[in-house]
């Protein structure tokens, strides 16, 4: 068994109960025998990002939830894919299409690495306000991994306009 690591995943849905979605993924991290949620951040609701000229989405639900894992990331990753499909997630569905969960492995510990398969870290992380809001609340001062800035310091300077705002929700 290897050492413990630190990841961050990042959570949202904007369709069916987000918030039930949301409480049953945390719920399945921490029930898998090699991982352990650590922090959990609020849950935010944000404007849904979409590309240009495509049809507006509802409001997603976003959270990130830190754990300490065994898993290699790839396993990591399949343990997250089957988190969404049990929430309902059509793997096949198009990119940017409207979901009852997504889950991103935002971080792994200190490691930068790219495949065809999984990037980390996540590779739009600084520009999306909808996954720092979250991060920041949980871990401001980790440094990301290949871009040589804390968490807090990618917030204060992230140009994505989108509207996030903290709920009184809780994934508890």
């Amino acid at each position: 068994m290897s050492a413990p690591m630190t990841v961050a995943v990042g959570m949202g849905g904007n369709v069916g109960d987000r918030l039930a979605a949301l409480r049953r993924a945390v719920a399945a991290l921490d029930a898998h025998p090699e991982v352990d949620v650590v922090a959990v951040s609020p849950v935010y609701e944000t404007e849904a990002l979409v590309p240009p000229g495509a049809a507006p989405q509802p409001d997603h639900l976003n959270a990130v939830v830190v754990a300490e894992t065994t898993l290699a990331p790839y396993a990591m990753l399949r343990v997250l894919h089957g988190i969404e499909r049990a929430a309902g997630r059509d793997p096949f569905a198009p990119r940017w299409s409207p979901r009852p969960l997504d889950l991103d492995l935002l971080l792994v510990g200190d490691a930068a690495f790219s495949s065809s398969a999984l990037t980390v870290p996540h590779p739009a992380l600084a520009r999306r306000r909808f996954v720092l809001t979250p991060l920041a609340d949980v871990l401001p001062a980790a440094v990301v991994p290949g871009l040589g800035a804390s968490v807090a310091d990618l917030l204060a300077a992230c140009p994505d306009p989108l509207a996030v705002t903290q709920t009184d929700l809780s994934l508890a």
